[in-house]
């Protein structure tokens, strides 16, 4: 007789472990002159361009020129001639109202450069148009890819409002990370406050991520709001109002993306 093959357990899936995130790898030498100055947080790539053609910048002692390769023990130098001074670079916190857009306006749309008192700086990230809360504008094009890039896990607080009451298991549901369109999100952390009000922590920036979150789980999002960026509190700041960062706020805040 055949023997009989033992019968497959039949038990619940298991669900996958989450995908881990790249990790950066070691800079690789040569490489381009304007990355190794953003590399060295020096500037942006654009702006290390546009510091070559104002010849500032030497490599080895000469003129560096656009297209240059560094190697890596050469010297790259940014010298400001004259008069001319370094970047002072300023950075402020703003609370969006709702119906303002962050970037690129369409229509009869406004956007933060058209109602914000501030010169010659800019919004880093989005914040819906149906959003309010926390944006935060610089001149400082070194940290855009700091706050952004998902290799990095910095933290941002919002307090969200349904139209229905949240559901028993919301809160066990939104932290273990939901499948929405482009993946599935990274586990977060929900602090319910009431009936239908919550506080999200996320540490990723998937486009309307919250809104999609709650329809996954059966909620609509009635208010949203961005109440912090990392260390940055939006605090009792009204909205439309901006204010400066600064002192041991803005040390801090440089200082958790290794920018000083």
């Amino acid at each position: 007789m055949k023997s009989q093959k033992p019968a497959r357990k039949i038990g619940k899936p298991q669900r996958r472990a989450p995908k881990p995130l790249p990790v950066p790898t070691a800079p690789v030498f040569p490489m381009r002159i304007n990355k190794f100055l953003a590399l060295k947080k020096q500037s942006t790539r654009r702006g290390a361009d546009e510091l070559i053609e104002k010849r500032q910048v030497f490599l080895n002692g000469r003129l560096a020129v656009l297209g240059d390769k560094v190697n890596e023990n050469d010297n790259v130098e940014v010298r400001f001639r004259g008069n001319q001074k370094p970047p002072e670079y300023v950075y402020f916190a703003y609370n969006k109202p709702r119906g303002i857009v962050t970037h690129s306006a369409q229509g009869n749309e406004q956007e933060i450069k058209h109602v914000v008192a501030l010169r010659d700086v800019f919004p880093i990230g989005r914040l819906d148009k149906d959003s309010h809360g926390l944006v935060i504008l610089t001149n400082d094009g070194r940290i855009t890819d700091r706050m952004l890039s998902p290799l990095y896990s910095h933290e941002k607080e919002y307090l969200v409002t349904t139209k229905e009451d949240l559901r028993s298991n919301f809160k066990v549901k939104m932290e273990a990370g939901v499948k929405i369109e482009d993946g599935t999100t990274r586990p977060c952390k929900v602090k319910v406050v009431d009936d239908r009000t919550f506080r999200v922590i996320l540490t990723e920036g998937k486009k309307h991520q919250i809104r999609r979150m709650c329809v996954a789980l059966f909620q609509e999002v009635d208010d949203l709001q961005r109440i912090r960026i990392m260390n940055i509190s939006l605090g009792n700041l009204k909205e439309g109002a901006h204010r400066k960062i600064e002192g041991e706020e803005l040390h801090t805040f440089l200082e958790s993306m290794e920018i000083i």
